[in-house]
């Protein structure tokens, strides 16, 4: 059975020691933000999800939400579950307190986030879109859309919901078909069909509010010509109170590989009531606030699994004995010692915490970036923050939620046979990690988002702003001797990729199938030597703490650094060549030759 304790620990050394969340959330002013606040909240979110959440997971995914007569039913105890949550107050806490949140930084919520997810992933997917619904009509919406909807979808008494994909259109929305006409009364008539509707339909709450993208009906053609619409499961009446339901109603609901306590939903609009959120033909923009938030939080996920199921492969290979160790020296004198003595099963342990941790990492720091895009005091820092988290953003979502799988699969492997048997939860984990890859833009987009649109994004400013902080930091860390061995990796690969991207750059100008034929590859090596910047700013926090460090805490984190730096970070020289490939070697054979 799979086992999990919330990485706490590694989660305050982000914060306090790598980040110096102190004082960066002082800067930023969150005031009330103060270490002890922080710890206590890690905490206690530790304990809730570990003995509220976690315990829903396995028979959330045996049981599955059903789908009864338009209703959607989520599994037995999740609302319970649901209620603890919102009772708690966790929904609200990076929220604007004018709208009912508590105003904490959103680098403490994504750490909560990760407990969360890591409990029970299909759980997590109704308050984490919830709370991007929240930031959406809280940048977008109207006052008084904002006055009748964000309090009770910040508390969590309501949820949100995004409502993009239609059965002949996924990724390309310029195709959608969804129509909203316009009322006398000020409102608009939607209809249409929406597929893989997460949380559309269930009964966790008395309300769902569908954030609908629809074409109005003299809107130009392609994506210029979408707009957004807040459609509630239920109309208001003018006290505020809930009303009649409006024109909603859940079709079936798909039965899926994993996360199978999560209701994906087919939406059906019958001349739902809707209301515009922002500026007609804009609202694919509006959405990106949301999908932009989305897209971290399932970058998140691959994290989330990856650290399930890597404590719980710790946990077998220090119990499974089979074999006897190679080396005489760690055998333990019986017939056969524990697997975690064998290297390779080590190879596999070593290489999904190195990953977890410098993911955790980097995640925290896109959080940070984001919250300092919107508050901190000074303009450039403002630009520069925004500018690292656009280009970051498809690096997270793809990366961490492919190397997410992988480490579930390998973690898997450390099982054996038993690995492949439900009743010891491995699979479930590589059933839910599948999907991460898939939804929210498929991987391979984030990598065409990344070559095709972040890369030229303001004349290159994007990328020369990221080299520029990785220069920075090798170029404080030169005359560092202890540093060295982390410090000078870290610098190479930031040579390959930036030679790599003017190679890219030349590329894409001289041929446009180029952009699809590098992007992957483009994109690893960007990830690749983001994890190497967070191990070596890690390596450079514990190197200043080893001294009396009796726990052992800061001489792992060496290790694992020493680990990543040698065993990982190296596939940048092989992404270097196959990126260099060329289009030509995909674009060769013809479409009947396959």
């Amino acid at each position: 059975m799979a086992v999990y304790k919330a990485p706490v620990r590694d989660m305050k050394f982000v914060l306090h020691d790598l980040f110096e969340s102190d004082r960066r959330f002082a800067e930023l002013g969150y005031d009330e933000a103060t270490p002890d606040l922080v710890d206590a909240i890690l905490d206690e979110g530790a304990k809730f999800c570990e003995n509220v959440i976690f315990p829903t997971n396995r028979p959330g995914d045996r049981q599955g939400a059903r789908h009864e007569h338009g209703r959607v039913r989520t599994p037995d105890g999740f609302r319970e579950a649901y209620q603890a949550l919102t009772e708690g107050g966790w929904m609200a806490l990076a929220a604007d307190p004018a709208d009912g949140g508590q105003g904490l930084p959103g680098a403490l919520a994504m750490c909560f986030e990760e407990m969360l997810q890591s409990s029970n992933m299909a759980f997590a997917l109704y308050p984490g879109l919830t709370r991007g619904a929240c930031v959406a009509l809280h940048a977008h919406g109207s006052e008084r859309l904002r006055r009748d909807y964000l309090p009770r979808m910040v508390s969590g008494e309501w949820t949100g919901v995004m409502c993009l994909t239609e059965p002949h259109c996924g990724t390309d929305l310029g195709l959608l078909r969804t129509r909203a006409e316009a009322r006398d009364d000020g409102t608009y008539a939607v209809r249409g069909t929406k597929i893989f509707i997460t949380g559309g339909e269930h009964d966790l709450t008395e309300n769902t509010v569908h954030l609908v993208l629809a074409r109005l009906a003299d809107a130009p053609p392609g994506v210029k010509g979408i707009s957004m619409f807040v459609v509630p499961k239920r109309l208001l009446r003018d006290d505020g109170s809930l009303g009649d339901g409006n024109g909603v109603q859940c079709a079936s609901i798909e039965h899926k590989m994993g996360i199978r306590g999560s209701a994906t939903c087919v939406m059906n609009y019958e001349d739902a009531v809707g209301y515009l959120v922002g500026e007609p033909n804009r609202g694919l923009a509006c959405m990106f606030s949301m999908m932009n938030h989305e897209r971290l939080l399932v970058g998140q996920q691959g994290l989330a699994q990856a650290e399930v199921a890597y404590q719980s492969a710790v946990a077998y290979a220090r119990e499974r004995v089979q074999g006897r160790a190679l080396n005489p020296a760690r055998r333990t004198g019986k017939a056969a010692d524990p697997i975690i003595v064998h290297p390779d099963v080590r190879r596999m342990l070593l290489t999904a915490r190195a990953n977890n941790e410098a993911a955790r990492a980097l995640l925290v720091w896109a959080a940070l970036l984001v919250d300092s895009a919107e508050r901190h005091p000074d303009a450039a820092e403002r630009e520069r923050a925004a500018d690292l988290t656009a280009l970051l953003t498809p690096v997270i979502k793809a990366h961490v939620t492919d190397y997410g799988f992988d480490a579930c699969n390998l973690c898997l492997q450390v099982f054996g046979g038993h690995g492949y048997i439900a009743e010891w939860g491995m699979e479930q984990l590589v059933r839910d990690a599948r999907i991460a890859q898939i939804y929210e833009g498929a991987n391979g987009i984030h990598a065409l988002d990344l070559v095709g649109r972040k890369l030229p994004m303001h004349d290159g400013r994007l990328m020369r702003r990221y080299l520029e902080t990785l220069d920075a930091f090798c170029d404080e860390s030169a005359s560092d001797a202890a540093l060295s061995e982390f410090s000078v990796p870290l610098k190479a690969a930031a040579g390959r990729l930036r030679d790599a991207t003017a190679w890219v750059n030349a590329a894409v100008a001289r041929d446009p199938d180029e952009t699809g034929a590098c992007s992957y590859d483009y994109l690893r090596l960007v990830a690749l030597t983001a994890f190497a910047y967070m191990w070596a700013r890690s390596a450079k926090v514990a190197l200043a703490k080893l001294e009396g460090d009796n726990s052992g805490f800061y001489r792992d984190k060496l290790t694992l650094a020493r680990f990543y730096m040698k065993r990982l970070l190296p596939h940048t020289r092989s992404l270097t060549d196959t990126l260099a490939a060329g289009a030509d070697t995909l674009m060769e054979l013809e479409a009947e030759a396959f």
